[in-house]
Order: C-alpha cells, then structure tokens, then sequence
C-alpha cells in the first residue's frame, strides 16, 4: 500500500498549494486554467480509448455498466455523500462535490491506476505509482485552484479504489492480463470523456452510473 499512501499525501499536498493559490488567482485565470483541465481531460480520455483491442467490448461494457450504475442511483448517492460530507465541515463551497468526484475520476481511470496497483500486490514494487503520485500532485494543484477543496477529499475514495487493486493483486497469482488491463483502461477513457464533457459544462454526464463498466470490461473481455 506504500504507492497509494504517497498517492494520496502528493493529491493532498498539490491540492492544498492549489487552494493557497486559488485566492490569489484572477477569476479570469481561474476559468482558464478550468477550461485547460476539461480539454485535457478530453484529449487523455480518447488516446486512452482508442487503445481498446476490442471496441464491442467497450461499448457493451459501457451500455451495460451505465444500465447497472443507473439502477443502483450511483451518482445520486456520491453526491449524497458529499453533500453531507461538506455540511459537516461548514464549507460553503458550492463546488465540493463535483471537486471531489471530478479530481477521483481523473486521478483514477488511467491504465497507471490499475497497472500499478496490481504489480505492488504482486510485489513487484511501487515505481509506476509513485511516477503516478508526481503527476497527480500537479494536476491536484490545478484542480483545486479551479474547483475548490472538494478535491483534497478525493484521496479517500482513491484510497478505497487504488488500495482494493492493490489487496486484489495480492490475491491474484499471475495477475490479470495486459489485454484484460487495457480493456479496462479504454472503458476508463470513455469515461473520462464524460468527466471532460461535464467540467466544460457542455452536458451534465452521469460519471458515476458508469463506474460498473470498469470491472465488465473484464468480464467482457473473457467472454468475447
């Protein structure tokens, strides 16, 4: 769990220089810098999706995913759960929840994420994770002079997250297959062109429905 632990401490550490920074920044500024991350976010979503060795996989994976995260209201109950979260604090950013969801989406459906917490369960050591950690405490500064302190709260569903990869590496012998791994991460890009539609406030995408294509990606992968 050492890569996820220094994950979590550089989103905490970039986000918190982010928000020192976010009262000193014109607002100007700020919705630029906002605008920078949705095209990112956009452009690393397609280069990561069109990586898929099987687009029926995908598809299925999404269509389905969408279906099952609907049904159980997934996106509802997370912002329930930052609602409350951010009653508790007395914040009054009207931002926090979106912050937080939007900071865990991006920090973790790259192939980094999954790749590297599974080989540190493998024990195969946390290098990957720990290059993930310098990228992600960069883009937690951004994020949180553009979104808010909603995005220091988002180390604690990437813990749950990339921690659960990592104990699943330790129960898996040979791990899961590259193919396997890289249909994930291509499900994970559509995704993550949701996120970048929603924070360029083109359409309000429900993220958080599609988080069940992720592990079907998987099972679609075996299947077909």
């Amino acid at each position: 769990m050492t890569g996820t632990l220094v994950n979590a401490a550089a989103v905490l550490a970039g986000g918190s220089l982010g928000l020192l920074l976010h009262s000193r920044i014109p607002q100007r500024l700020s919705r630029a810098a906002f605008e920078a991350i949705g095209l990112f976010t956009l452009a690393l979503g397609f280069s990561m999706a069109i990586r898929t060795h099987s687009f029926l996989v995908v598809i299925l994976s999404v269509v389905v995913g969408a279906l099952v995260g609907s049904a159980v209201h997934l996106e509802r109950g997370a912002e329930r759960i930052g609602d409350r979260l951010r009653a508790r604090l007395g914040s009054r950013d009207s931002r926090f929840t979106e912050g937080m969801v939007s900071a865990f989406m991006l920090f973790c459906m790259g192939s980094m994420t999954v790749l590297g917490a599974l080989e540190e369960g493998l024990g195969n050591g946390c290098d990957l994770l720990l290059a993930k950690s310098l990228l992600d405490g960069f883009a937690s500064l951004a994020l949180a002079s553009a979104m808010g302190v909603g995005v220091l709260f988002a180390i604690f569903p990437l813990l749950l997250y990339q921690g659960g990869l990592t104990l699943l590496g330790r129960l898996l012998e040979g791990g899961l297959p590259v193919a396997a791994v890289d249909e994930m991460s291509a499900v994970g890009g559509v995704l993550l062109l949701g996120l970048g539609i929603r924070i360029l406030e083109l359409r309000k995408v429900s993220v958080l429905d599609l988080l069940p294509a992720l592990p079907l990606a998987v099972l679609f992968h075996f299947l077909l």
